[in-house]
């Protein structure tokens, strides 16, 4: 008798709930004092809660404000050696992560050595772990394939890992194989890698680079820049030598993907609006193919497009096999070879959807139970889970019910189960692990990540000792604020401000991604018409109207396929929307993006 008030009391306690972003007031003032409109002040005033420099960084990005290479420490030294290793012909590894970051580092490096500094292919040798056989980093599999090469590399320079791989850089060193690390992850408490030749890392206490929030890919490219520095100085490359700005549209890719911040990074937000510049001027075969399958219309790409059409392709691979038809992609020296990978990277990303929807389900059933508890975090494991979606599927669930989500699947290593985490504002997820690792290390021997995502290694036996860990650190942390999903929105828009002109001027902003997402608003608007499309049904297409002003607007996935809406004509719905460019064989019309709504009849206050 008493459990269906009880699943009520659930039921609305997981209930999404629009809300207005708070202000910070003095950047919202200083903001409309600097010439900005009240619109555009209020979207940088939503998002910068603490930040106090300078706005022209931000608001108008440019290469101009990234902090000289020379800055990073060990960033001399590790460039020094890379350099000795060109001069010297040596052999040289380069060994990266396998997600986008990852990949894009790998082809910056590798680019970088072989077009710009004349090092053969044969001496370039490309490391990449696979997800599953392999594990994340400098794993122990892949150190030994790496001392099988023959000829074997006397330098192995990293990207987007290594930070915490102190046991397997002291196994290379000992074969007399240096170890140079970029990265960008946290570092251990114990500090960089020992027995690294060099560690360049912007998160190292010691480091004066300014932004620490930068993506591997970009430590990646500052690093090969230094060393072109070197080489030009010692005389072994000619000034001439062309510098590495075109690699910034891989930067750019890595950086949106990689989740990196996009709020107060004057670096990253200059990164990415030259590197889109650079990306759609369509001069590689990878990016010719990507806007080819895309279609005219998805022209010019913006951030959002890397993140939600290039990067989950990218990704899709070596979530579900072997990463190198990604580079391949990357690297391709024609339209027809790009066109193949990606065929391959595009059944990849298929086959990934339907593997992620079904663990989404699984993974939902199981966080009942906690998510009736209060907990403050989920960790769920999956017995049949599919560790390359893991991350993927935390989201979901971070999304679903606002608290911050670990997924962990049984791994390659016997008795072991390898997971990965997604946070939520306000609460620091490697800090969270760290406190994790405190109170029960045996449960959680490797970790690693940054604010936002993190990955773990926890031995099966351990699951419930991690998870208590994991629920207190996170409790610790979080204090006793109440949780549930949040639709953060920017305030209300005049019927007037419906219009392309609104859109220019929020544009104008850009480039937006994380902690500086995309512009949401609310407002209440009148159903004038709706109907279901898609081949399954479950995305609706209507006309809303707000006073005189009417707009289409369409709400993908709002319907399970087969069921009808809650609402019908002349309903009145709380929305929140972004605004959209259609366009349609040339023309261009504003239609409304919606991203949740509920019928105010219906609504709770």
């Amino acid at each position: 008798m008493d459990s269906q008030p009880h699943a009520v009391d659930l039921q609305e306690r997981l209930r999404p709930r629009i809300q207005p972003r708070p202000l910070n007031q003095a950047l919202y003032a200083r903001a409309q004092q600097e010439g900005l409109s009240e619109l555009q002040a209020r979207i940088l005033a939503g998002r910068l809660d603490d930040y106090r420099g300078e706005l022209a960084p931000l608001i108008s990005p440019s290469l101009r404000h990234l902090a000289h290479p020379e800055r990073l420490a060990d960033g001399r030294r590790a460039a020094e050696r890379i350099a000795q290793a060109v001069a010297e012909g040596e052999h040289i590894g380069i060994l990266t992560d396998y997600d986008v970051d990852g990949i894009t580092s790998h082809v910056v490096i590798r680019r970088t050595l072989h077009e710009l500094f004349g090092v053969p292919e044969a001496k370039l040798h490309s490391l990449i772990g696979h997800r599953i056989h392999d594990g994340y980093g400098i794993s122990l599999p892949l150190v030994e394939r790496t001392l099988s090469l023959a000829p074997r590399p006397s330098l192995v320079i990293t990207a987007d890992c290594g930070s915490s791989d102190e046991p397997r850089i002291a196994r290379l060193a000992a074969e007399g194989v240096e170890v140079v690390v970029t990265d960008h992850h946290a570092l251990p408490q114990e500090g960089p890698p020992a027995s690294a030749y060099a560690t360049v890392n912007p998160t190292r206490d010691d480091c004066d680079y300014p932004d620490p929030t930068i993506a591997g890919c970009m430590v990646a490219w500052l690093t090969m820049s230094l060393t072109r520095g070197v080489l030009i100085d010692w005389g072994v490359l000619p000034e001439a030598t062309p510098k590495l700005s075109p690699w910034l549209s891989y930067v750019a890719l890595g950086t949106v993907a990689d989740c990196v911040s996009l709020g107060g990074s004057p670096a990253n937000r200059a990164v990415v609006s030259h590197g889109l510049i650079l990306i759609n001027r369509l001069e590689a075969a990878c990016w010719r193919t990507m806007a080819a399958r895309l279609g005219p219309d998805s022209l010019p790409f913006d951030a959002e497009t890397l993140a939600f059409q290039m990067g989950p392709r990218i990704n899709a691979r070596s979530r579900l096999d072997d990463p190198y038809a990604a580079l391949h992609f990357m690297l391709a020296a024609d339209d027809a070879t790009a066109a193949r990978h990606l065929e391959t990277l595009d059944q990849d990303n298929q086959s990934r959807k339907a593997i992620e929807a079904e663990m989404t389900e699984q993974a939902k059933a199981l966080a009942r139970a906690p998510l009736a508890e209060d907990a403050p975090a989920l960790v769920i494991f999956l017995e049949q889970g599919h560790a390359g979606v893991q991350g993927i599927v935390a989201s979901r669930l971070v999304q679903a019910y606002g608290r911050p989500t670990l997924v962990l699947t049984p791994a390659a290593a016997p008795g072991m189960l390898t997971g990965s985490g997604r946070s939520i504002e306000g609460l620091h997820l490697r800090d969270a692990l760290q406190r994790a690792h405190e109170l029960a290390p045996e449960a959680l021997p490797r970790f690693g990540g940054h604010r936002g995502a993190a990955g773990v290694g926890v031995p099966r036996e351990r699951l419930d000792a991690f998870r208590r860990a994991v629920l207190t650190a996170v409790a610790e942390q979080l204090g006793g604020a109440e949780l549930y999903p949040r639709v953060l929105t920017d305030g209300e828009l005049s019927p007037e401000q419906l219009s392309l002109t609104t859109l220019e001027t929020l544009e104008a902003l850009g480039p937006y991604g994380r902690e500086f997402e995309a512009p949401l608003f609310e407002g209440d608007f009148l159903v004038e018409s709706l109907r279901p499309v898609g081949a399954d049904g479950s995305h609706l297409m209507m006309e809303l109207s707000l006073g005189r002003m009417s707009r289409r607007a369409i709400w993908f996935r709002a319907l399970t396929p087969g069921e009808l809406p809650a609402f019908g004509l002349g309903d009145r719905l709380r929305c929140a929307y972004k605004l959209n460019r259609n366009r349609w064989k040339g023309r261009e019309s504003l239609q409304l993006m919606v991203e949740h709504a509920e019928p105010l009849s219906a609504r709770v206050s």
